[in-house]
């Protein structure tokens, strides 16, 4: 059985964390993932009314709003987690989200694409900020996962940066090769750890004053 743990279901999501103040993650509505996912762009714009651009529906979007739109053909509350696309003021400028709710293991993977017409301008940056923020929010969620492919060096170093570690790897059918990265979500692991930390500092100091 899946877990379908309560997710921010809102129409936008942001993120507090100064470098991502102006963007937002926006959820299509369902009728616009069937038109990216037939390359129907102009159909796609008047079910969302958003500015949406070519770039949504080509090859590679396009690849990944047909297998949104099957998924929510059989799961529609996975669209509460799924692909959204990435808005910078009134523009679009890629796509990002998590690939569907959270497993068994409370696991969720981020996958995200930002139209080369706006890299290299932090917007990769700031939506897997978003896309942390809200798993770290989400009941249920322990980790956050991505996967890289090995020659992808810009993706890797972002996401090493955020504190992702590699597991392992993976061969996918489409892509070929995939190093996988995880990191554990859950507020009260990670203030375990930290407390664990502070103990064994003051366990020290207690027992070398001098160090």
């Amino acid at each position: 059985m899946t877990l379908h743990s309560p997710a921010p279901a809102a129409p936008s999501w942001t993120s507090t964390d100064p470098r991502a103040l102006d963007v937002h993650l926006v959820r299509l509505p369902a009728a616009a993932v069937d038109a990216l996912a037939a390359g129907d762009v102009d159909t796609a714009r008047s079910a969302s009314g958003l500015p949406l651009s070519d770039f949504l529906a080509a090859d590679t979007c396009r690849r990944v709003w047909t297998i949104r739109s099957d998924q929510l053909a059989t799961t529609p509350a996975d669209n509460d987690w799924v692909t959204r696309v990435v808005m910078v003021g009134g523009d679009v400028v890629g796509r990002a989200g998590f690939h569907g709710a959270p497993d068994d293991a409370g696991m969720v993977e981020v996958g995200y694409e930002i139209d080369p017409a706006y890299r290299r301008q932090g917007y990769a940056r700031a939506a897997l900020l978003i896309l942390l923020d809200v798993a770290r929010a989400a009941p249920g969620v322990r980790t956050l996962r991505a996967t890289v492919s090995p020659d992808n060096a810009a993706s890797r170093m972002l996401i090493l940066q955020h504190g992702l570690l590699e597991t392992g790897e993976q061969w996918d059918e489409e892509d070929g090769l995939e190093i996988i990265f995880e990191i554990d979500v859950r507020d009260e692991v990670l203030d375990d750890q930290l407390d664990d930390r502070a103990l064994r500092t003051a366990l020290r100091t207690a027992e070398h004053p001098s160090q």
